[in-house]
């Protein structure tokens, strides 16, 4: 019931190559390949993306026109449609100067050609491969590269149509990096060597702003709640969660009233902090004095965070900007994002418990999440109510974004299976994850790549198109296998 803020979309830039020779050899060859030029527009729009159309270029003039155009269009991907032969000279213009990732479409209207009525008309109408070596060529030699090539057929092509949903959700991810403000308030939790990073390192590599807010800002906004609506917060908790009796941990209780009237107060003074501060998204971590409302309000962020990173902000505990990052990505490909590290293994049914006593990705887990009171935080100050709950049962990808020695970032990835079976009741998340050969063997191939301890956890195995993305932000990616 809880609904995104704000709705994935990206704006992607398109156009067709020629050759303009055949133009006057060939009478109505152009207009059928404009014809061709829709329908890919309207395969590329059903994903819910906004389109720029720069037309047939088809002359090297036309493409540096163009170029100049796109650069100023706020594009965050460009489709290259090899509509049919065309030089090089109507592409090199744009891969030179356009700062942005270009993937090449090679969709051949026929699944074959007619072989007894085969003409060069009908040639040219599918040559859309026959140029693609020269231009893929072209961009090494300057210096730059394709992001890809899609090759397949126009119509009724299902893995062609994967491949151009998979870059419209990239371009979903980078439509909501530039200029991201990724919130920091706070400190690092003492001694969390892992979880430190420069935020101007941060803003170079993915080209988000990190507004420094002051907890006094969130006790601002708590100050200004108002009597209604913490009781509509109130509401919206009780119909999102379950409130089950405490089974075995002594440190939980059945959710009290007096801690649920707190998680709504705070929940709504979160969403006033969004809005003051325009934030894309939330690494925190504060103590405070026992008994201050600074400790009262920061403790109670749980259920609010929760709230919000389903709504689409990522908000991120331990002050962990880099996951909170990972979180975002992944929720921009429309697989959740989990706030997630390695809790004990059980190597009996060979699994580990994936989680975090922090906020998560409530829209993608396995039944209706839990709520529960507990008396303390292990490991941090604080008491009252804590989300529960495993993610949805089937394939599950991972996210951890670390930096190395020379401060550079790195993404580890890695794949593996969430399965059905009990979790521990203690009032924060957990899923059993399984990965292949065996899960022991994984999680030592994990850890060797040098990760932070946190990462993202999302649903559906998508670890190639996080590569992708990372090698269009110049980020080095390891994918994990054992």
């Amino acid at each position: 019931m809880i609904e995104r803020k704000k709705q994935r979309t990206a704006r992607i830039g398109f156009f067709s190559v020629g050759h303009s020779t055949y133009w006057h050899q060939f009478e109505g060859l152009l207009d059928n390949l404009m014809g061709y030029h829709s329908d890919t527009i309207k395969l590329i729009k059903s994903n819910d993306v906004q389109i720029v159309d720069y037309g047939m270029i088809d002359s090297s003039e036309k493409a540096f026109e163009a170029a100049a155009k796109m650069q100023g269009d706020r594009l965050d991907l460009i489709f290259c449609n090899m509509i049919t032969y065309a030089t090089s000279s109507v592409f090199g213009p744009i891969i030179r100067n356009v700062n942005l990732p270009i993937v090449l479409l090679a969709l051949q209207p026929l699944k074959r050609l007619d072989y007894s009525r085969a003409s060069t008309f009908m040639q040219l109408e599918n040559d859309n491969v026959c140029s693609v070596p020269e231009f893929t060529g072209v961009a090494i030699r300057f210096g730059k590269k394709v992001a890809d090539v899609i090759l397949g057929t126009l119509y009724d092509d299902k893995k062609a149509e994967e491949q151009i949903s998979e870059w419209c959700d990239i371009a979903k991810v980078l439509h909501d990096l530039k200029g991201a403000r990724i919130g920091l308030m706070g400190h690092v939790l003492e001694a969390m060597y892992d979880m430190h990073a420069d935020p101007t390192a941060v803003s170079a590599a993915f080209g988000v702003h990190v507004p420094l807010l002051e907890v006094e800002d969130a006790v601002r906004m708590y100050k200004q709640v108002t009597h209604e609506e913490i009781e509509k917060k109130k509401e919206l908790i009780c119909r999102e969660f379950d409130m089950p009796d405490p089974k075995s941990d002594p440190i939980t209780r059945k959710l009290t009233d007096e801690d649920l009237i707190q998680a709504a107060h705070t929940a709504v003074a979160l969403d006033k902090l969004i809005e003051e501060y325009n934030l894309t998204g939330l690494a925190y971590y504060y103590e405070g004095e026992p008994g201050s409302i600074q400790r009262q309000v920061v403790t109670s962020f749980i259920v609010g965070n929760s709230m919000l990173i389903a709504q689409g902000i990522p908000m991120c505990g331990e002050y962990d900007i880099k996951t909170c990052i990972a979180m975002l990505i992944m929720d921009r490909l429309n697989i959740g994002g989990s706030f997630a590290e390695f809790h004990p293994f059980d190597f009996e049914e060979d699994f580990i418990l994936i989680g975090h006593d922090g906020p998560h990705h409530i829209a993608i887990a396995e039944d209706k999440p839990i709520l529960r009171s507990l008396i303390k935080y292990h490991g941090k100050p604080g008491s009252g109510a804590s989300v529960e709950f495993k993610i949805k049962e089937g394939p599950i990808t991972m996210l951890g974004i670390t930096q190395k020695a020379d401060g550079s970032f790195k993404f580890v990835i890695g794949e593996g299976f969430s399965r059905k079976g009990p979790i521990p009741p203690t009032g924060n998340t957990n899923t059993r994850g399984f990965f292949e050969p065996n899960t022991r063997d994984f999680v030592k191939a994990w850890v060797m790549e040098g990760p932070t301890h946190h990462y993202a956890l999302g649903v559906g195995h998508r670890a190639e198109t996080i590569k992708k993305i990372a090698d269009v932000l110049g980020i080095e990616a390891v994918i994990v296998k054992a």
